[in-house]
């Protein structure tokens, strides 16, 4: 492997030419499927559950979780600055430490995927029912939610400019009620709230709920490269998307969480707290947008989960995992049509059935698999592709690497023991499926 170029990998999942997607996504585009990755429902929460964690000093806390994430995207956004081939952090791993570390971290990669689709496809359910209470529970919520899925499923089957072009339409509308949210709200804000002195000490196991928290508000920086394939100039285009997408996030997440802080008393009590802090300022038509914002949010979840999880099954599968039929791109749409497929099914019946509440709790552990390994393949990938023209590079060397590494595993220690034995569990199941992969 030492000495390998991007440019020069023999397998059809690293060989743009063979592959058949078509690169049909530009940089801006990406820059908006990157915003819809990260910026869900969650931040619809977040405000008080941070507050009641950390009162006051969760307003900084958004703020330094921001900087500690910007460590592990700037990693992400090295690696893929070698690579123009779909797999994100399975092909990054994979050519850091060969094909079983890759593989285990594909695979616990899509797990995560899956499980994701079916609880936002509930998400989409439960918050439909502020519109429509029928959609909570009953046939009204399997209506939903396969209505939800199958037109998501359906936009990225007809071609991946389409899911890419619906991403940036549900990014602006799910932008629009947040920055309404700041803009609006900063006149109404009372700044004395952020000295308040009346929060509980903080002790271990708060702060590293607060951790697990804030920065998993984050995540979902790590699927902007699996579709590489399909990106106009994907070693540039990525880099710059991530590097766009995170300081947006940032500075959106500080002015929600400053503004709910200082509008809304009672934050940390609060079950529904931006549309309560928004009804207080700016009355009713606020509290439903930022309802309708909700539901936005939760669909361009979706949609972006369909365009980017299919693309690892893809990988995996042109690498030799799998059935040889989900590395295949659809004659006319040019889309990993099977790969989509099949996860939009078992998506659906495990959000149907509610059987995907046990699969979601590997979702962490699946998350830091993948943030660990690239952090630590950064450095090597570094060395491998040193003269590469096109590189993005970090400074100070191994710096920010070890750094990212080290954020990782303080998440890791933070974890609890039933997302470790769910992580624990699907690694080892990937152990047989790679003993036992396809010839």
């Amino acid at each position: 492997m030492p000495g390998r170029r991007p440019e020069n990998h023999t397998r059809d999942s690293a060989d743009p030419s063979s592959s058949g997607l078509v690169r049909a996504i530009s940089r801006w585009q990406l820059v908006g499927v990157s915003i819809n990755d990260v910026i869900g429902s969650g931040i619809y929460l977040l405000p008080a559950t941070a507050a009641l964690l950390l009162g006051p000093a969760s307003l900084w806390a958004v703020a330094l979780a921001g900087l500690a994430a910007l460590l592990l995207v700037l990693c992400f956004a090295q690696a893929a600055s070698h690579f123009d081939q779909p797999g994100g952090a399975y092909l990054y791993t994979r050519e850091a430490f060969g094909d079983f570390v890759g593989f285990e971290v594909g695979w616990m990669t899509w797990l995560a995927r899956v499980a994701s689709v079916a609880a936002l496809a509930n998400g989409l359910a439960l918050a439909s029912g502020q519109v429509w209470p029928g959609a909570v529970d009953g046939l009204g919520r399997v209506v939903v939610i396969v209505a939800g899925l199958g037109l998501v499923t359906w936009v990225n089957l007809v071609g991946v400019a389409a899911g890419a072009r619906m991403a940036v339409v549900l990014t602006i509308g799910k932008l629009v009620p947040l920055v309404f949210f700041v803009v609006v709200g900063v006149w109404f804000a009372d700044g004395s709230v952020l000295t308040g002195v009346d929060q509980a000490p903080l002790d271990r196991q708060r702060l590293a709920e607060a951790a697990l928290l804030l920065l998993f508000a984050y995540a979902g920086f790590e699927n902007t490269p699996a579709a590489a394939g399909e990106y106009a100039n994907p070693r540039r285009d990525v880099p710059f998307a991530m590097l766009t997408m995170i300081a947006v996030v940032t500075m959106i997440y500080v002015g929600v969480q400053a503004v709910a802080l200082m509008t809304l008393p009672g934050l940390a009590t609060s079950e529904a707290p931006l549309a309560e802090a928004a009804g207080r300022f700016a009355g009713p038509i606020a509290v439903g947008l930022l309802t309708v914002g909700a539901v936005v949010s939760i669909l361009g979840n979706i949609g972006n989960t369909m365009l980017i999880g299919p693309r690892y099954l893809f990988a995996l599968a042109r690498d030799g995992y799998g059935p040889v039929w989900f590395g295949r791109v659809h004659p006319r749409w040019r889309t990993p049509a099977a790969a989509i497929g099949i996860q939009a099914a078992i998506a659906l019946v495990l959000a149907v059935s509610g059987s995907f509440v046990q699969l979601a709790l590997l979702s962490v552990v699946a998350r830091l698999a993948g943030y660990l390994g690239v952090a630590a393949a950064v450095p090597i990938l570094q060395r491998r592709f040193a003269d590469a023209p096109s590189a993005f590079v970090l400074p100070g060397g191994p710096i920010i690497p070890i750094l990212a590494f080290a954020v990782a595993s303080v998440l890791l220690l933070a974890t609890r023991v039933e997302n470790l034995l769910a992580g624990a569990i699907a690694l080892a199941i990937g152990v047989l499926i790679y003993l036992f992969r396809r010839w």
